[in-house]
């Protein structure tokens, strides 16, 4: 995850909790063109605090755009990777956004609210952008689609605790949700709330979506509820090593416009039958391999992989880079991410991270790096 010094950006947007990071001492720095905290105390404490118990997140700076109508489902399967006909009101999947050149425009969640009726929550950095793909590829559809994205915010509370202390603010059983299931409700008081069982740590938990003009309301209610549980609030450094552990996809980092979903390990959410766009190059990508393909690996000697650092074989040549690395803090070893030649992908197999300058030895390891 890319973080970038205030004083290089002048003109980000602000969620509308910005004041009280502030206020909370939070550490801010630019991230998808947003001012936001990347950590309130240290980054282990808060990984742990939602491993163990839980945390809030303000991940307002995603986008959610609405999209209803009688031709909703069938925009949908033609713009997104996964089988839109599958879902029902209530539930979600996760899904991406194929472009024309078999890469991915951007990975998101699908939310069915109604029998015509979704929701699409897109990465902040890639708002504008998803927005005017979709748009094109609506010109003929035309099913009804509002960016909501400056509408809305949205907190993650998330850890194995946060079912158990969210409950207490609505009247809905959250025990019953399933996962990647929803409810709209009155929440903390406030009508209209967006209650997912969907989240970003492996730890469990709900994603919470409101109005702006109730996100203070909502933060204090939530904080109030987490108290007796240990509830602090979360940073993005922290939401980072969880999905890390986790092996989850970050845009920008394991995908983007010319990265192979394939290769990326989502063929899981790729249904060719639906015809969506560029349905055909993938499927045979599916069905016939690709070159490359995402790996897990661990450290298996001192030294932390970051993003960009090369990876050798034994015999000292390039077999891949690495997209996303860190010290594991439930592990206490180096994890990483990264793409490797096919032929060094099999488990257990010896690589070497280039760390300034020096090989550092590592193995290719089953994903996810830690279970909750």
């Amino acid at each position: 995850m890319q973080f970038t010094s205030l004083n290089r950006k002048k003109d980000m947007k602000k969620t509308s909790l910005n004041g009280l990071h502030h206020q909370l001492g939070a550490k801010m720095v630019e991230f998808g063109g947003f001012e936001m905290p990347v950590s309130y105390s240290s980054i282990k404490e808060e990984h742990q605090c939602v491993r163990e118990k839980l945390g809030v997140f303000d991940v307002s700076h995603m986008g959610e755009f609405f999209v209803s109508g009688p031709k909703a489902l069938k925009f949908l399967q033609y713009a997104c990777s996964n089988d839109i006909s599958k879902l029902v009101p209530g539930k979600a999947q996760y899904n991406y956004l194929p472009n024309q050149k078999g890469g991915v425009v951007d990975d998101l969640i699908v939310y069915q609210l109604e029998e015509d009726a979704y929701l699409l929550v897109v990465n902040a950095s890639n708002i504008d952008k998803d927005w005017e793909w979709l748009t094109e590829l609506n010109a003929e559809i035309k099913a009804e689609m509002i960016n909501a994205s400056e509408d809305y915010s949205l907190l993650a509370v998330q850890g194995p605790k946060a079912i158990e202390a969210m409950q207490k603010l609505t009247l809905d059983d959250l025990s019953k949700l399933p996962f990647y299931g929803h409810c709209t409700t009155n929440f903390a008081g406030i009508e209209d709330v967006i209650v997912a069982t969907t989240g970003y740590t492996g730890s469990g938990g709900v994603e919470i979506y409101c109005k702006n003009e109730f996100a203070r309301q909502l933060w204090n209610t939530v904080i109030e509820a987490g108290e007796p549980h240990g509830i602090q609030p979360i940073g993005l450094a922290a939401r980072d090593t969880l999905r890390l552990e986790m092996g989850y996809c970050l845009y920008g980092n394991e995908i983007n416009d010319t990265t192979s979903p394939i290769s990326a390990g989502l063929g899981w959410v790729t249904r060719p039958q639906t015809n969506f766009i560029n349905s055909i190059k993938i499927d045979k990508e599916k069905t016939g391999g690709t070159l490359t393909r995402l790996v897990g690996f661990e450290m298996t000697e001192r030294g932390i992989p970051r993003t960009g650092h090369v990876i050798l074989s034994e015999s000292n040549t390039t077999i891949g880079h690495v997209t996303s690395g860190t010290q594991s803090p439930s592990l206490n070893k180096g994890i990483g991410l990264g793409y490797l030649d096919i032929s060094f992908t099999d488990l257990n197999t010896p690589i070497y991270i280039q760390i300034r300058n020096k090989a550092v030895p590592a193995k290719v390891v089953k994903l996810p790096f830690y279970t909750p």
